[in-house]
């Protein structure tokens, strides 16, 4: 599936990882199935950004399982998402800060859920971390982020999870049963414009995944973006 999907796309996110860290042989081959020019980005494991447990041995399991991705040139970055409960404080201001340097020095988007970290002057500080905050598109429902561009450095990140209001809270997987109409994905295109702007680089990837609306809303942005009518 994998070469197949590279077949189309150039980047993919590795949401696996969240569960369970891979052996170095597992990523070696995944990376040996991409071509040249292929872009994994790889979550960070669910004790490093939910339970924030993760001890020496477990970020030292996590960089072994990095290494073939990164030595074959195909590691674009990580992604830390945070829960909703995770709210701003100096503490997990502080655990942010200290993403880079836990994971290697590879470059570290961060996903926030909670609207909290969208006021004020705090994606700001985030960035200035090194880290990239990553702009999403929700359900409009309070508490959660605004649908809007943020960040754009060290480069622009977009995660696209739907807007399945009725499932979000409780609804387990169907929160992401969504399938985006070309006019949602079209309003994004001045603020996917500006994020490219700020960096010249911008990731785009759709979780929206419960039925396979995902690649549907990818080959639509995909077309947007190449400008075909």
């Amino acid at each position: 599936m994998l070469g197949f999907y590279a077949g189309e796309f150039d980047t993919v996110e590795v949401n696996s990882t969240y569960y369970r860290i891979m052996h170095p042989r597992v990523s070696s081959l995944m990376a040996g199935k991409t071509p040249e020019g292929f872009r994994f980005f790889v979550k960070l494991h669910e004790s490093m950004t939910h339970s924030r447990s993760a001890d020496g041995s477990t970020w030292q399991a996590f960089h072994a399982m990095l290494e073939p991705f990164a030595s074959s040139g195909r590691l674009a970055g990580l992604l830390a998402q945070f829960p909703w409960a995770f709210r701003p404080s100096d503490e997990t201001l502080a655990y942010v800060a200290s993403l880079p340097e836990r994971a290697g020095g590879f470059p570290v988007a961060v996903e926030f859920r909670n609207a909290l970290w969208f006021e004020g002057d705090l994606l700001d500080r985030v960035a200035g971390q090194g880290v990239a905050p990553v702009s999403v598109d929700l359900p409009p429902l309070p508490g959660l982020p605004p649908c809007t561009p943020v960040g754009g450095s060290p480069f622009g990140y977009v995660r696209f999870h739907g807007r399945n209001s009725s499932k979000w809270w409780g609804g387990g997987p169907l929160r992401y049963d969504y399938e985006y109409a070309r006019p949602e994905l079209a309003g994004w295109l001045p603020g996917i414009t500006k994020l490219l702007e700020k960096s010249g680089r911008a990731f785009i990837f759709f979780n929206n995944c419960h039925g396979g609306q995902a690649v549907r809303s990818a080959r639509l942005m995909k077309s947007l973006l190449e400008g075909e009518p």
